[in-house]
């Protein structure tokens, strides 16, 4: 398992993504596309989706990599670190996040290219504090959703097998792409968006905790549950909420939310202080989790 960790790490750090054309959740994702579609009874055809897809993906990596398990263990090893690397993503938009606010002063149009790789909301018109804001809240989300749950659900299902892990962090994967794509209001992507609210439930919570530790703030976790409900997602308003406390900053999507509302909107140095959190935060768990794959050797 360490093995896997390290080497996910490593590739996150140094390359970010697999190739765009090759990577997984592109494959995915044109899957999803092709299902994609009107039907007579939406809300049942949703359901199919969100319960058959993310379950045929895991099952592929599943069977994949139990092939391997005849071969010298490193190969398996090896192959968990591959899927976790591409089921889990941080480097990336660490960097999105960071060129953002860098730009959101100086250059606002190319605030806004950079931030089409964190944020689905309509990035046109809003100024520079909400370009910042943005970059944040996303940056806080998605170490949530993107980062913390995936490596989580692999961490725990180490516990049974590599196998078994890999196919894990792809099942939250899955969940967390299909939301994303299907999870928009409506009857056919209800179950997607629901199937997202319960898998990221945990992580959510858990995020928050990373979060507050790595701002030196244990005690921002309980002063962000005031702020859970705000958003409209029962899981964002954790991680982004903790950060909007540890560093006191107010966080607004408009027409939508506003977190801390009598605090001011994050400078350029106090987005990338916020952004050196989450840094802090997925190196701490890339550690811990690394360390826990040496006891379960042991």
């Amino acid at each position: 398992m360490t093995v896997a960790v390290l080497l996910a790490a490593g590739l996150d750090w140094t390359l970010r993504e697999p190739p765009a054309d090759y990577h997984p959740v592109t494959l995915f994702g044109h899957l999803v596309d092709a299902v994609d579609d009107e039907y007579r009874r939406p809300k049942l055809a949703g359901l199919a989706v969100a319960a058959i897809l993310p379950v045929a993906a895991a099952v592929a990596v599943y069977a994949a990599l139990w092939a391997t398990t005849m071969l010298p263990g490193v190969v398996t090893a090896v192959l968990a670190g591959l899927v976790l690397w591409s089921t889990s993503s941080l480097r990336l938009l660490l960097d999105a996040a960071e060129q953002a606010i860098d730009e959101s002063d100086a250059d606002t149009e190319a605030a806004r290219e950079a931030l089409l790789a964190l944020v689905g909301r309509d990035t046109a018109g809003l100024s520079p504090e909400l370009l910042r804001s943005a970059a944040v809240e996303s940056a806080a989300e998605n170490f949530s959703d993107g980062f913390l749950a995936p490596i989580l659900a692999f961490t725990l299902f180490a516990l049974v097998s590599l196998p078994a892990a890999a196919a894990a962090a792809t099942y939250v994967k899955s969940v967390n792409t299909l939301d994303s794509m299907l999870g928009y209001p409506g009857a056919f992507g209800w179950a997607s968006a629901r199937l997202d609210d319960f898998v990221m439930f945990v992580p959510a919570r858990l995020s928050s905790v990373v979060l507050g530790l790595a701002a030196g703030d244990p005690d921002a976790p309980g002063r962000a549950r005031r702020y859970a409900s705000v958003p409209e997602s029962p899981n964002a308003g954790w991680p982004m909420g903790a950060v909007a406390a540890a560093h006191n900053l107010r966080l607004e999507k408009p027409g939508t939310y506003v977190l801390n509302e009598v605090a001011n909107f994050p400078t350029v140095a106090e987005g990338h202080d916020a952004i050196r959190t989450v840094t802090r935060a997925g190196i701490a768990i890339y550690v811990v989790v690394a360390l826990f794959g040496v006891i379960l050797w042991l």
